[in-house]
């Protein structure tokens, strides 16, 4: 049986795109922005997630998330 993770409600997502690279809201269906490359696309995600105090998700082409930063309060803090 898979194991589900709860993905944060308001969280960043960058994803493959048919035009490029976009970036999603978690829970929408509509993408925010959408850039011909993934890094202009991860710019203004980073941006925009730390702003909100949120997490942000970068997908591989194949939709696999690859990547994963919090930019918000951190429940479980690396110690040191």
């Amino acid at each position: 049986m898979p194991v589900i993770k709860r993905v944060k409600k308001g969280s960043y997502h960058v994803v493959p795109h048919s035009e490029g690279w976009a970036i999603k809201k978690s829970g929408s269906t509509r993408a925010s922005g959408v850039f011909s490359t993934q890094k202009e696309a991860t710019k203004t995600a980073k941006s925009s997630a730390k702003k909100a105090k949120t997490e942000l998700f970068i997908h591989a082409k194949s939709g696999r998330i690859r990547e994963r930063n919090s930019y918000g309060r951190d429940s479980h803090p690396p110690k040191g």
